[in-house]
C-alpha cells in the first residue's frame, strides 16, 4: 500500500516520480523520517528535500522535490543548474536535490537521475539485470 509523503502532493508529483522509481528492478517505497524514499538495497531516491542551515542562509524547505545520487562526474555540472540545491544530510555524500516547483518537469530527465542514483546505489546484480532488461529511462 503507498504511504503518505510528508508534505501534500497537490501537483501528482509524487505519483509520477514514484511511476519512475518502482519499474527499476528490485525497486521498493519505505517511509524514512517522515519522507518517502524508493530503495534498491539502498536508497536511491527520495521525495522531498530541504537545505541546512548556515551562518547566511536558513533552511529552506523544498516539499516538491526527487533527491538522487549523483554520478561525481556530472556533480559539478548538475550543481551550476539553479533547479538544484545541496539536501541536508544527504549533500556530503554527493546527492543533489532538484526542485519539481523550479521549472517545468522534464520527466525524461528525471527519470535519467533515477537511473544514475540507482547505477550509484544498487549493486552489480541489480545493474546487470537493469541493464538486461532496460531503463525506465529508455523507455
Amino acid at each position: 500500500m503507498p504511504t503518505r509523503p510528508a508534505v501534500p502532493d497537490d501537483a501528482g508529483l509524487l505519483v509520477e516520480v514514484r511511476r519512475l522509481a518502482l519499474a527499476f528492478p528490485g525497486a521498493e517505497e519505505r517511509m524514512s523520517h517522515g519522507r518517502v524514499t524508493f530503495r534498491a538495497r539502498l536508497i536511491f531516491a527520495v521525495f522531498s528535500g530541504m537545505t541546512k542551515a548556515t551562518a547566511s542562509a536558513p533552511v529552506r524547505q523544498y516539499p516538491r522535490s526527487v533527491l538522487v545520487k549523483v554520478d561525481p562526474a556530472e556533480h559539478a555540472a548538475l550543481s551550476q543548474d539553479p533547479r538544484f540545491y545541496v539536501p541536508a544530510y544527504y549533500g556530503p555524500a554527493g546527492w543533489l536535490g532538484l526542485d519539481l516547483d523550479a521549472a517545468p518537469v522534464d520527466w525524461q530527465e528525471v527519470a535519467e537521475l533515477l537511473d544514475m542514483s540507482y547505477r550509484e546505489v544498487a549493486g552489480p546484480r541489480l545493474v546487470a539485470r537493469l541493464d538486461a532488461e532496460g531503463s525506465p529511462a529508455g523507455r
